[in-house]
């Protein structure tokens, strides 16, 4: 998947393409992956780059949604168990079963809680990844030797999915690619066009590295720009009334003494409403999420010190050592696309339920959902765009398509290539940085086949160094930015600017009070 091949090809169609894709997220490359798997002509146009949003800011759980079982929405639960079994199966390269433990101080926990983990075995049925039970204080121990243990009665263990999210979305894109679909990212656009009865017939972008603008035309356009669909729909029409009610999430990245063992911590109930989670990831501590709303949707969202605060006392009251702020390594948040309910204010209590809205110009706008349920919601717009653009209809087929890296012999002429056409030296494939696995070799081949434009792409989302150790990132920015200048024909200003803009933006992903 190279960037450049991509420009051209998009520009070079003759004739509208069947579907054009607004918004490089889940469900923007979701949608390309499906389309394009059914035969359509398919283009897909991201403001910056894939999953620089929501995408790559998640709790890293496959799952069906504990916290709306107790809502009562079965049915969110029921499809999203369905979706976790699929995705397993289509991309089992990323995503792996995770225990956990909810840890009981109470006497009535353990039938309360038991008995809604047995609930969630029984809705995923044959797509279950294992049956839930009840845990002894020493079992519990066990899986989670850092517990506190004065008051601990015992637990119940059960069992969801685990993913790395950025790395999914990454090998979505490279699927779509592979059935015809067409990608770019760092290409906003600027402008909807619509013929004499007021239809939308075209869009307009802007290619970011030469500034040129372009137009696009197809059969049907549709805005998957997440928590930015309120934005583009005004563009399509100035008169529109807001859908979105935008939430933050916050999470914490700690070192891995604070969870050493394989399982994770479910705490069912914290005083926001939510549910938290401690999570080993990629030899770390996960800890999170909040729930803020937000007036203000931006691509880099700042963790207000009250969130902080939050997590830290919530997984003091359960860590037998607390963390405190400068055990973080690395923080970030994440900006749900929460669809607006009629009367409601609190958007933990909002549904994650997918919602599609299709204008008067035949702009088909999909929001809402999780990453769990991106495969559904793709079926379900895609389902639509066949009407709203009069195309031939084609079944679904993601169901059971195999997603690029599923067998991990794709990759293997990808990077035979990219040793052979990059460097003999065996110090490419030497990591950068003690802390950090990203070798010389991982960064020319995530330009080359990744489309990667710059020091964050690289650290932020095709590795995950900056949210693993904002530090340790900030430190090897000076040499990510010298191989990309030199493998994308940059010069020394352009290499400086690079670590300045990281080095600045990755400074917000390290408290304030304890930044050197």
């Amino acid at each position: 998947m190279d960037r450049n091949t991509s420009l051209q090809r998009m520009v070079a169609r003759r004739g509208p393409w069947d579907i054009a894709v607004i918004g490089g997220g889940a469900t923007g490359v979701g949608i390309a992956v499906d389309a394009a798997s059914r035969g359509y002509a398919v283009c897909l146009l991201e403001q910056s780059d894939f999953g620089k949003g929501t995408s790559s800011r998640s709790t890293k759980l496959v799952h069906g949604g504990v916290r709306y079982l107790r809502q009562g929405n079965i049915a969110l639960v029921t499809e999203a168990l369905h979706e976790r079994g699929l995705l397993r199966a289509n991309a089992p390269h990323l995503v792996h079963d995770l225990t956990f433990v909810v840890p009981h101080y109470q006497w009535w926990e353990a039938p309360f809680y038991g008995i809604g983990l047995k609930a969630y075995d029984m809705l995923a049925g044959k797509y279950g990844f294992g049956k839930s039970r009840h845990l002894t204080q020493a079992e519990v121990l066990r899986h989670i030797p850092t517990l506190k243990t004065d008051g601990l009665r015992g637990g119940v263990l059960y069992h969801d999915g685990q993913f790395d999210d950025a790395r999914l979305l990454m090998d979505l894109a490279n699927t779509a690619d592979i059935h015809g679909a067409v990608l770019l990212n760092y290409a906003p656009v600027i402008n909807l066009q619509h013929d004499a009865a007021g239809d939308i017939q075209a869009l307009v972008f802007t290619d970011r590295e030469t500034g040129q603008s372009h137009r696009v035309a197809a059969r049907c356009t549709i805005n998957a720009t997440g928590a930015f669909s309120d934005q583009l729909r005004r563009m399509d029409d100035p008169s529109v009334e807001s859908i979105m009610a935008p939430s933050q999430g916050v999470h914490l990245v700690l070192d891995k003494t604070f969870l050493p063992g394989d399982a994770a911590i479910m705490v069912p109930h914290t005083s926001d409403g939510r549910v938290m989670f401690a999570i080993p990831w990629h030899n770390r501590t996960l800890l999170g999420t909040t729930d803020t709303a937000v007036e203000e949707v931006t691509l880099e969202p700042l963790p207000q010190e009250v969130e902080i605060d939050f997590i830290l006392t919530t997984a003091g009251q359960y860590l037998a050592h607390p963390p405190k702020r400068s055990d973080i390594l690395s923080m970030f948040a994440g900006i749900r696309p929460l669809v607006k309910a009629p009367h409601g204010t609190n958007t933990a209590a909002l549904s994650r339920d997918h919602t599609i809205q299709v204008s008067s110009s035949g702009l088909l706008t999909i929001a809402g959902g999780k990453w769990t349920t991106y495969r559904r919601m793709a079926e379900d717009v895609v389902d639509h765009a066949i009407a709203v653009g009069g195309l031939p209809p084609r079944d679904c087929v993601t169901q059971r398509l195999e997603i690029r890296g599923s067998h991990m012999a794709a990759y293997a002429d990808t990077a035979a290539e990219t040793i052979k056409t990059s460097s003999a030296d065996p110090m490419c494939d030497q990591p950068l940085n003690e802390t950090l696995s990203v070798t010389t070799n991982d960064v020319i081949r995530f330009i080359r086949h990744e489309m990667a434009r710059n020091v964050d792409d690289v650290l932020a989302r095709r590795t995950r160094s900056l949210l693993l150790d904002a530090r340790a990132a900030i430190a090897v920015a000076p040499k990510i930015a010298a191989i990309m200048a030199m493998e994308l024909h940059n010069d020394e200003t352009w290499m400086r600017r690079q670590v300045a803009e990281f080095t600045g933006m990755a400074h917000a992903y390290i408290p304030t009070s304890v930044r050197s």
